[in-house]
């Protein structure tokens, strides 16, 4: 949810919160608030919202929110990103991580790479694994619970400007051998972005990661992304 929806109410007045949790739904709440750009870059950005997060984080806990959001952007192309964008961006997650767990609330960690470009699916995946793997330490160091928290990210794929349409089979591979250089086996769950893909597309590819049988998935891989329903 976003923040002004927790306090909206049903035309009988029953709290949308209220009301999910009596159908045993569990609310979550968006905490993150945009990006801005980060100067003396090309056009990388950095996710605000972490000053006064954790009164806020408390404030959604009452509500009943039992899970949050938060979204990170890195670009690939013309020299980016840049390892201050993918420092800043495992800093802000992590802090958020941390924040979040301090008051109650399951973190989603959501580090997206943006499918905008003509890069190469390998690109993709050199550049992921490097992002994944920064912020997985920068979540350790952070001291969170890895076992309470999830993990949102893109997956593995030529740019979209790029001639090669990689199948669902190979982005099955890329995407599971990423994750599996660079997320521990202690992360419950994986649960993608689309980042661009129809619904299709993104259904077949997560469909064929959890076909694979030679590269070990010890986290549950599913999907987050509104067109899958």
């Amino acid at each position: 949810m976003y923040e002004e929806t927790v306090d909206q109410a049903t035309e009988d007045g029953q709290n949308f919160c209220d009301l999910l949790r009596s159908r045993n739904i569990h609310c979550g709440i968006k905490l993150d608030k945009g990006l801005v750009p980060m100067m003396g870059t090309n056009e990388e950005t950095a996710t605000q919202g972490l000053d006064g997060l954790a009164a806020r984080a408390a404030t959604f806990y009452a509500k009943g929110c039992r899970f949050a959001k938060w979204r990170a952007v890195v670009k690939i192309g013309a020299g980016r990103p840049t390892e201050l964008s993918v420092n800043e961006t495992a800093h802000t997650l992590a802090r958020y991580g941390a924040i979040c767990q301090e008051n109650g609330l399951v973190p989603i960690i959501e580090p997206e790479i943006l499918i905008d470009g003509d890069h190469s699916i390998d690109d993709c995946a050199r550049i992921s694994e490097h992002v994944f793997s920064t912020v997985m330490k920068a979540m350790i160091d952070a001291h969170l619970i890895i076992e309470g928290t999830l993990l949102k990210p893109n997956m593995v794929t030529p740019g979209a400007a790029n001639e090669h349409k990689a199948s669902p089979e190979e982005v099955a591979w890329y995407t599971v051998r990423t994750l599996s250089r660079s997320i521990v086996p202690a992360l419950p769950g994986v649960t993608f972005l689309s980042g661009g893909q129809s619904e299709e597309a993104a259904s077949l590819n997560l469909n064929a990661m959890n076909k694979i049988k030679d590269i070990q998935r010890p986290w549950a891989l599913t999907f987050s992304y509104g067109r899958a329903l």
